[in-house]
């Protein structure tokens, strides 16, 4: 039990969905369906770890639970295992990931190669080319690859049956079919979330930000805090 929760923690948690999600709970505004998605997530997840980690890191448990449940029940070691997970279980969901995943290690890897040709710094700076084949399209139509990539921008080129990706494209042989060409980020650098977008400076009250993340200083400044 203790290495597959390690293993989640590091490979499904830190390395792939906080990754992603970190600019969505950091940059978004309070109102952002997103963000309060992605909170409630995380509130399901730590409320469950803390009493799976209890038994075997118990002192580490018990100080974190009562950070996070204060008003709960006063030790980690007075509560029950979660029950009741089996109903977020989505096969169908699981296998769209999959392949999302597969498609971000492509990008990923030619992120890398541009960092190490030092056409890049941070992934923010690159604008990626994904090539697709069409069969992907059925299920992967509402993705926002440049959230899932990291990056400023994205933008997907359907490739028709018989089409290849240009052959300078950047591939990998466990993804055929698949390929990234990265262009550089146009636009200015947000001073919030670090993304490079052509949108920076359209709001006359915060003019080195984009508008999603002068929306948010609007609105965290009326609840009376300061970001």
């Amino acid at each position: 039990m203790v290495a597959s929760l390690s293993a989640f923690l590091n490979t499904e948690l830190s390395a792939f969905y906080f990754d992603i999600r970190k600019d969505t709970l950091y940059c978004d505004p309070p109102s952002s369906i997103a963000r309060k998605a992605a909170l409630t997530a995380i509130d399901t997840i730590c409320d469950a770890i803390l009493k799976w980690l209890a038994p075997v890191l118990s002192f580490t448990s018990e100080e974190a639970w009562r950070l996070y449940r204060p008003d709960a029940e006063p030790s980690v070691h007075l509560t029950l295992f979660p029950e009741g997970l089996e109903k977020f279980r989505n096969d169908e969901l699981a296998m769209k990931w999959e392949a999302i995943r597969t498609i971000r290690s492509v990008v990923t890897g030619a992120l890398e190669v541009e960092r190490a040709a030092k056409n890049i710094g941070s992934s923010l700076e690159a604008s990626p080319i994904i090539y697709l084949p069409e069969m992907y399209l059925s299920h992967l139509f509402d993705v926002d690859w440049a959230e899932v990539c990291i990056t400023s921008n994205a933008e997907v080129v359907v490739l028709k049956h018989g089409e290849d990706a240009p052959a300078d494209a950047f591939q990998l042989e466990y993804a055929p079919g698949i390929g990234v060409a990265v262009e550089k980020a146009v636009g200015t650098k947000c001073a919030r979330s670090w993304k490079i977008l052509p949108t920076v400076g359209e709001d006359p009250e915060y003019p080195d930000v984009s508008p999603r993340d002068a929306q948010a200083l609007r609105e965290w400044k009326a609840l009376g805090v300061t970001v």
